[in-house]
C-alpha cells in the first residue's frame, strides 16, 4: 500500500514523527509531500534534522498558504506517484488543498472532529470541508466523535487518542537532556513565561498591540520566540516591545518543547501549544475567542482571553493548574492505532 501524507507546517512536522515510524512497521509505505507552506528553515528542515527524520521524499517549496496553488501542485504530485491514499493532518491550507487535490482517493484526516464553534477561523471551515470528505477520520476523543457523527460524516470514525501525546512523550524528555536554551537566555525554570503569537487574525497590528500590551503586564519576564509574519508585523507597524518581553528568532523543536515545559505560564494562540501545556503540566492563557480544544478549558487549565490588555495580564497572573487532572486526548499510542487501521483497511481493499 502506498500512502502520500501531506505536511506544511511546524506542528505537522512534529506529529509525522511519531506515525511515520508506526506506518513503516505497518508495512505501509509512506511518501512525505512538504508543500513549502511554511518555508523558513527554522521552522521546516531543522526539524527533520533535529527529529531524526527522513527528508520529505518530494519538497515542494511552494512559499505560499494559496490553497489553489498548493491544491495545482499536489494534483500533478498524485499523477506521478499514484498513491493509494492520502493522509493529512490538522486544519491548515495545505490539508485542504491535499484533502480537494485527493480527487477519487481515500482521504484519512488525523485530528478529525475537532471544533471551536467560530466560523470567522480559517481553520474551522477547513476542519468541516475536510472531514466532509475523508474515508478515515482519526478523532482525538469521543467528543470530537460525537461531533462527526451529529454532522453525519460519510466517512468511518476512529477514535485513536491524539498524535501531538505520541511525540511530547518521546521528545520532551530528550529536549530537557540536549537543550541549552534555559541557560542562553539566562532564564530559570518556571519562572518566565512563554508567549507565541501567529494566527492571521492576531498579526493585524491593532489587534496585535492589545496583545503586547497585556504581556507588557506580565510580572514574569516574557520569552517570546517570533513567527516570521508576527516579528515582521511588529517592526513594520513599530510596535514598541518593553524590557520585559524578549522576542528571539523561531526555535528549533527540542528548544522550544524545552523552554515550553519549564515555563511558569504559556500565553498563546496556538492550537497544539494548548494541549502540550497543558500535558506539560503548565497552565495555559490562550489569546483567542475559542479554541477546537474546549476540555482543557473546562478543567480549569486553559483560560480563552482574547485580545483584551488586562484580561490577558489578569490571567497570567493568576494562571495555575486544578489540582487533578485527568488524562486528556490518548495515552500516547495514537499512531499505533492509527496504522492498524490503515494497514487493515487497506489490506480489504486490495484483496
Amino acid at each position: 500500500m502506498r500512502l502520500l501524507t501531506i505536511v506544511g507546517n511546524r506542528p505537522q512536522f512534529i506529529k509525522s514523527a511519531p506515525l511515520s515510524v508506526a506506518l513503516r512497521d505497518a508495512g505501509i509505505d509512506e511518501i512525505v509531500v512538504h508543500t513549502g507552506q511554511h518555508w523558513d528553515p527554522t521552522l521546516s528542515d531543522v526539524f527533520f534534522d533535529e527529529l531524526g527524520l527522513e527528508a520529505p521524499a518530494v519538497t515542494l517549496d511552494l512559499r505560499t498558504a494559496d490553497v489553489s496553488t498548493i491544491e495545482s501542485a499536489l494534483r500533478q504530485t498524485i499523477a506521478v506517484r499514484r498513491p493509494d491514499a492520502l493522509l493529512v493532518y490538522g486544519d491548515t491550507n495545505s490539508t485542504l488543498a491535499g484533502t480537494r487535490a485527493a480527487e477519487e482517493l481515500r482521504v484519512a484526516h488525523v485530528e478529525a472532529g475537532l471544533r471551536s464553534g467560530d466560523l470567522t477561523m480559517p481553520e474551522e471551515r477547513n476542519r468541516i470541508e475536510v472531514d466532509s470528505a475523508s474515508a478515515y477520520l482519526f478523532a482525538p476523543d469521543e467528543r470530537s466523535a460525537t461531533i462527526l457523527r451529529n454532522e453525519h460524516v460519510r466517512g468511518e470514525i476512529h477514535v485513536v487518542g491524539d498524535v501531538m501525546a505520541d511525540a511530547a512523550a518521546r521528545f520532551v524528555p530528550l529536549a530537557r537532556e540536549r537543550s541549552d536554551v534555559l541557560d542562553t537566555l539566562e532564564l530559570r525554570p518556571y519562572a518566565y513565561v512563554l508567549a507565541t503569537v501567529h494566527r492571521e487574525a492576531n498579526v493585524r497590528p491593532a489587534r496585535l498591540r492589545r496583545i503586547v500590551a497585556g504581556l507588557s503586564q506580565s510580572a514574569l519576564p516574557v520569552i517570546f520566540p517570533a513567527h516570521p509574519r508576527t516579528s515582521g508585523v511588529i517592526i513594520a507597524s513599530e510596535i514598541a516591545l518593553p524590557p520585559s518581553i524578549t522576542m528571539i528568532e523561531p526555535l528549533g523543536y527540542l528548544d522550544f518543547a524545552a523552554l515550553a515545559s519549564q515555563a511558569a505560564v504559556i500565553a498563546t494562540d496556538s492550537g497544539g501549544l494548548q494541549k502540550e501545556a497543558y500535558w506539560y503540566g503548565v497552565p495555559c492563557v490562550t489569546m483567542r475567542p475559542s479554541t477546537e480544544w474546549v476540555d482543557t478549558v473546562e478543567v480549569g487549565a486553559n483560560v480563552l482571553v482574547d485580545d483584551d490588555p488586562d484580561c490577558i495580564g489578569a490571567a497570567i497572573a493568576a494562571a495555575e493548574l486544578p489540582a487533578d487532572r485527568p488524562v486528556l486526548y490518548g495515552d500516547g499510542h495514537a499512531s499505533e492505532r492509527i496504522a492498524t487501521v490503515l494497514s487493515g483497511t487497506m489490506a480489504r481493499c486490495a484483496s
